[in-house]
């Protein structure tokens, strides 16, 4: 399926749209090391998505992506950070996302109530979708996803569970976990 606007083709699961395409590119900009145009085309091609090298070029200019410099000294491919935090950013270590989410369970989670595969989290007025994403953004594989609202988060599981009734139940658990351990 070609979309119009460049030549993507979206399968397993990711649509032909652009919005599609940049969350992917931004998704594997933070947890690969991508050095190269090329290197992206085949990591997204890998994922089911084939684009044209315009197309990319247009993509990276349209997410602010920059190359900055590796620890090793290679130059690599970052999107500036969110909200007012323009720095490049590149987030690969699993142990710091999973801190950040158990830091903000601790400062934000008032209460998580599961039924079936879906998990209800409170938090103060104005913090769930600051929760959500952190969520969204952690390395969790029992997340499927997150819906934000003011004060609520709906997180739904993945039915990984032997019995996927208690998917959310234990999904649950866990983030009331992180927040008691992050505390």
């Amino acid at each position: 399926m070609s979309d119009q606007a460049g030549g993507a083709t979206g399968a397993s699961g990711v649509p032909a749209t652009k919005a599609a395409r940049h969350a992917l590119i931004a998704s594997l900009l933070e947890h690969h090391e991508i050095h190269s145009q090329s290197e992206l085309a085949h990591a997204l091609a890998d994922a089911g998505v084939s684009v044209t090298q315009a197309t990319l070029s247009r993509d990276l200019v349209e997410l602010r992506a920059v190359r900055i410099r590796s620890s090793a000294g290679s130059l690599l491919y970052a999107l500036p950070g969110e909200g007012g935090d323009r720095t490049p950013q590149r987030v690969t270590d699993v142990e710091q996302l999973a801190a950040r989410l158990a830091r903000l369970c601790a400062e934000l989670l008032v209460t998580a109530e599961a039924s079936g595969n879906f998990v209800v989290l409170r938090t103060p007025p104005g913090a769930a979708q600051f929760l959500a994403s952190a969520i969204d953004h952690s390395v969790m594989p029992s997340v499927l996803g997150t819906i934000a609202g003011d004060d609520t988060v709906l997180v739904i599981a993945r039915d990984q569970s032997p019995t996927a009734s208690t998917a959310g139940a234990e999904l649950a658990d866990r983030f009331l976990s992180l927040a008691s351990d992050g505390a």
